[in-house]
């Protein structure tokens, strides 16, 4: 009986079927290289799809390039194109075989046919290898004076290439002057259209090292050289159009009637099909008018028609590009955009991304006429069953209100929002509510008559159980069980994993007990008790620092605490006017898509602490003299201004203030008059001791916090001492920061006058080097700075390296410390620390 015929199958082009397929690839090719028997073009294609798709996937096939090379003598125009690729993929990693391809690349160049040419030459310049740009120059002259326009238009860009990998030798060759030539006479619009390009970059990049090009790149700006582009506009593609009017947008017309002729010229790119022609010729129209306010307004009511035709044509991604535009120009101008406020509605198919932005456009344009409409449309998207898309719509809901267009009827849609049940309908509206109970306290009444229904067990979301707990705190007057939920709430404290909501617990039940003291005693003493020992700093500080205005006086609590309320009028902003002129400076490009400034995504300095590399090459290295060292400000611990300060006596009395857990103070008979002096030292404050020995009793019995005595504080360390005159090499701190593991990492807070003082780029560095800590490198901008520091220690080798980032609008310090003794990191950061706590705004 025979055996089973194996399956035939044909093995996959993408995927090699054995260790030796290259190597009978390599065979194969080598056996067709000069063959010219009939059929061997279509056999050197199926070899070369080969080659390409196991490049494509990984595969190196860098052994067969001599055999590719020798099979490109051919004219057949798709294996150049394949072996082109091939080479450009391989030769720019290895200068070695790019040499070999000199020769057939420089032969195709002078090829009959111009396409060959063409793509000899772009594969040429493309080789990237800066040993090989004498080879470029000829070819590259000869293209630029090629009577075909394929050629001469690659020829154009390869000039910029070579630029790139030698400027010099671009520049010494007379390509630029070439170009320039090529630009004005050219019959081709394309050829032209390439010159320009390469031409900006060129004389851009070499306008800070010859008088030359800066006076080459401001004559592409004069009068002749842009009625030229403007009077071909036609004749260029899309691309080149949009290059065109972007140079035209910089122009600086010499009078109105200039303007109004080059505006007439651009009226019908309004009407393009494409829609970076016509956000390009609407950029033109928004620049050249900028100082002149009524026909400022009335392109703006011109360009209105063709931004919405666009946004409800063509995919979701180009309409979130123009609509982006669109909600540039209505945050500019709502008024203009009012009456067409249907547009931004939300249509059921769009990606939550387009719906975002329309929410925001359309509580842009809400007025008296037509916030009736707009808000019932919103109350329609919050029944969505899309939850972002719901959240927004509420939040537009109350900007709306926050705006004073009709807040009687949009309140009363409010509250039946929290009568839905559903829970981030709930959450985003008590979120809300606060806002709008801060601005018209007026409708107080109405709104607690229903918060006051929402169980707190209901609300899990942190922000919206901040809300409420604010508003349980602020009205306690007016809402009977106020106490009560708070003091369920204390009760699971431990539970409570956000600060925020712990921080406005702590205020708000600080607030109820100044209204209704009976039934909030208990709720306050254990609130003070789960705050002092709380791990998080700032609810530690400020429930010692409720506990110590207690203490003093109960009076001055209320005022500090529970002041007179005053309506808020207006809102931050989130952007200042700055960065919305910065932004509209930038129009049509990626700047308004992402609603910054460029270089705020793309210099690495303004992404933020968390984007900042190891390295220090980007910082500017610098040592200032010891002259300019400003003298530390001395702060008193009596200082009025310092209440939450932590003197040297509560110290000693286990008060801590960066560690990790903490132990509520002791307010026993043994301890009362140290701790009460103590308190009194810190509040400055002209009184017998004894009425705060007395007040202390007082508050301690009445809360309820008497407490164990403290232990027997642990002596104080070794105070560690630097060498003031300490100096290190830059490139020595950067080879010890990559070297030295890191000892300590924290993050702590600093004063926020000290944020102030950082106006001054200096300032930090010249205070931190009155305590004998020096900076080698700084870099940032606000709201976030970077420094590097090191510091030496006295009459020893050993050195400190420290990182220090501050985020000036949360006044908050990220600290990571290098130390060549690690044993000694704790008295340096706490050396560190004291410095910085001293740096405040002279």
């Amino acid at each position: 009986m025979a055996p089973p015929a194996q399956s035939q199958r044909s093995p996959s082009p993408s995927q090699p079927s054995g260790k030796g397929e290259v190597s009978d690839l390599k065979m194969q090719l080598r056996q067709l290289a000069g063959s010219r028997a009939p059929g061997t073009d279509d056999t050197k294609r199926e070899l070369f799809k080969k080659v390409i798709s196991y490049m494509t996937i990984g595969i190196d096939v860098s052994s067969v390039f001599s055999e590719m090379v020798m099979c490109s003598a051919t004219s057949d125009i798709v294996l150049k194109k394949m072996c082109y690729l091939y080479v450009g993929n391989y030769a720019k990693h290895n200068p070695d075989l790019a040499l070999l391809t000199i020769n057939f690349l420089q032969r195709d160049c002078k090829d009959e046919d111009p396409m060959i040419r063409g793509l000899a030459l772009r594969s040429l310049c493309s080789l990237g290898v800066a040993n090989l740009v004498e080879y470029l120059v000829g070819p590259l002259g000869n293209g630029l004076k090629d009577g075909n326009n394929y050629v001469r238009m690659v020829a154009a860009v390869g000039v910029l290439k070579l630029y790139h990998i030698s400027a010099s030798t671009c520049v010494d060759a007379d390509f630029p002057a070439l170009l320039k030539h090529l630009m004005l006479k050219d019959k081709d619009a394309q050829v032209v259209a390439n010159c320009l390009t390469s031409l900006q970059e060129i004389w851009t990049l070499e306008a800070s090292k010859s008088e030359e090009a800066a006076r080459e790149r401001e004559a592409l700006l004069s009068k002749p050289v842009i009625y030229y582009f403007l009077n071909r506009i036609k004749e260029f593609n899309e691309w080149a159009q949009c290059i065109v009017l972007e140079l035209v947008s910089k122009y600086v017309p010499s009078d109105s009637d200039e303007i109004f002729d080059i505006m007439n010229l651009l009226e019908d790119r309004l009407q393009h099909a494409n829609g970076a022609v016509v956000l390009a010729s609407i950029k033109v129209f928004l620049h050249m008018t900028l100082s002149m306010t009524d026909v400022h307004q009335q392109v703006y009511e011109r360009i209105k028609a063709p931004l919405l035709t666009l946004v409800s044509s063509g995919s979701p991604e180009q309409s979130y590009a123009v609509l982006s535009h669109l909600h540039l120009l209505v945050m500019r101008a709502p008024f203009i955009f009012s009456s067409d406020y249907k547009h931004f509605y939300c249509q059921y198919n769009e990606p939550f991304y387009v719906k975002k932005l329309k929410l925001e456009m359309l509580t842009a344009v809400a007025n008296e006429s037509n916030t009736y409409e707009i808000v019932t449309e919103l109350c329609e998207y919050v029944a969505n069953v899309d939850i972002p898309m719901a959240r927004e719509s509420i939040r537009a809901v109350g900007k709306i209100a926050l705006q004073q267009y009709d807040v009687n009827a949009i309140v009363d849609r409010l509250l039946q929002f929290l009568e839905m049940e559903k829970e981030h309908v709930t959450a985003e509206t008590l979120v809300l509510v606060k806002d709008l109970l801060r601005k018209y306290p007026q409708w107080s009444h109405d709104c607690i008559a229903v918060v006051g229904n929402i169980s707190s067990k209901n609300v899990q979301e942190p922000k919206a159980k901040a809300a409420l707990i604010w508003m349980l705190g602020e009205y306690a007057q007016d809402m009977q069980d106020s106490p009560y939920i708070l003091e369920s709430l204390i009760e699971n404290w431990d539970e409570e994993h956000s600060a925020e909501v712990r921080l406005h617990l702590l205020t708000a039940v600080m607030k109820c007990f100044l209204r209704r003291p009976p039934e909030t005693q208990k709720a306050l003493g254990a609130a003070l008790a789960a705050g002092i020992a709380d791990f998080h700093q700032d609810v530690h500080d400020r429930a010692l620092f409720y506990y110590r205005l207690l203490q003093y006086d109960v009076t001055v609590a209320e005022r500090i605490v529970n002041p007179p309320k005053q309506a808020v009028s207006v809102f931050a902003d989130t952007q200042s006017s700055e960065i919305k002129d910065r932004i509209f400076d930038e129009f049509n490009s990626l700047s308004v898509v992402y609603q910054k400034p460029s270089y705020m995504f793309t210099d690495k300095e303004y992404r933020g602490p968390f984007a900042f590399s190891e390295e220090l090459g980007n910082l500017s290295i610098g040592t200032e003299p010891a002259d300019n060292v400003v003298a530390a400000q001395v702060v008193e611990a009596n200082d009025k201004d310092l209440l939450l300060s932590t003197s040297e006596k509560e110290e000693s009395q286990g008060y801590g203030n960066n560690g990790s857990a903490y132990s509520a103070p002791s307010y026993n008979a043994s301890t009362t008059t140290g701790a009460s002096q103590g308190h009194l030292d810190l509040v400055s404050l002209d009184q017998p001791s004894t009425v705060h020995t007395t007040a202390s009793f007082a508050i301690d019995e009445l809360l309820g916090l008497g407490m164990p005595a403290a232990p027997n504080p642990a002596p104080l360390p070794s105070a560690l001492l630097l060498n003031a005159k300490a100096t290190i090499d830059p490139n020595a701190f950067q080879q010890k920061w990559r070297q030295l593991p890191v000892s300590l990492s924290q993050d702590i807070s600093i004063d926020p006058r000290g944020v102030a003082a950082m106006t001054n780029p200096q300032a930090l560095p010249q205070h931190m080097q009155g305590h004998s800590i020096h900076c080698i490198a700084s870099g940032g901008q606000a709201p976030n700075f970077k420094f590097f520091f090191f510091a030496q220690k006295a009459e020893e080798s050993s050195v400190y390296l420290v990182e220090c980032i501050i985020n000036s609008s949360s006044c908050k310090v990220q600290l990571k410390i290098k130390a060549d003794d690690q044993s000694t990191s704790e008295a340096f950061s706490e050396l560190f620390q004291s410095a910085l706590s001293k740096f405040v705004l002279p």
